[in-house]
């Protein structure tokens, strides 16, 4: 009987550790075996492209440097995973009086997405909004130099695989968009008088 207690319990613990999938199995938090690196990287792309399709009026983006890395899994010891950046530069000004504005939206179709905000940097010049996606993926929202947003997503460790780089067109020297900051004008998100607030209805 005794041996039978300590069996149940082993059990319990070695569940509530980790999490159960949709066939019944049981696999540990913040791995993902079957999603691999190329699944990763779409998922990231599929969520950069809900949250520019919540930011209304809509922005110029373009893409930034994708990353791909190997990580290892701490809490069960596991190597040989990989884990995938994707990201994309706001090219739209967005002036100082609309950057609340522009980190609300954002934050608040996160939240609806059932993501956590996991940090914020309340910083005048360079602020940032932080959160985790139900299925453990990190993205973030960040101003840097001359106001740029750049918005970020870097995926939990996946099994490894090859992944094809997203692609990137390619940039007329000469053109503003090849400085790498904002230079498009929005009569909304570039203007410099605050957001009006929406009307009750």
């Amino acid at each position: 009987m005794k041996h039978r207690m300590l069996a149940m319990a082993f059990a319990v613990s070695a569940v509530s550790a980790c999490g159960l999938v949709d066939n019944g199995s049981v696999e540990p938090k913040g791995r993902f075996p079957t999603m691999d690196m190329q699944e990763a990287g779409d998922r990231a792309e599929k969520l950069l492209d809900s949250v520019f399709g919540a930011i209304q009026p809509g922005v110029e983006t373009q893409r930034g440097p994708s990353g791909d890395s190997i990580c290892t899994n701490i809490k069960n010891g596991s190597t040989g995973t990989g884990s995938v950046t994707r990201q994309r530069y706001v090219m739209t000004i967005i002036s100082d009086e609309r950057r609340g504005s522009f980190l609300g939206v954002v934050e608040r179709h996160w939240k609806k997405e059932g993501f956590k905000i996991t940090s914020v940097r309340r910083d005048k010049e360079r602020p940032a909004i932080f959160a985790s996606s139900p299925e453990n993926f990190e993205i973030s929202l960040e101003f840097g130099y001359r106001g740029q947003a750049r918005i970020g997503v870097t995926s939990p460790c996946v099994t490894e695989s090859e992944v094809t780089e997203p692609p990137r067109q390619p940039l007329d020297p000469s053109s503003p968009a090849a400085e790498g900051f904002p230079y498009i004008r929005s009569d909304f998100w570039s203007a410099e008088t605050p957001a009006p607030i929406p009307s009750a209805r």
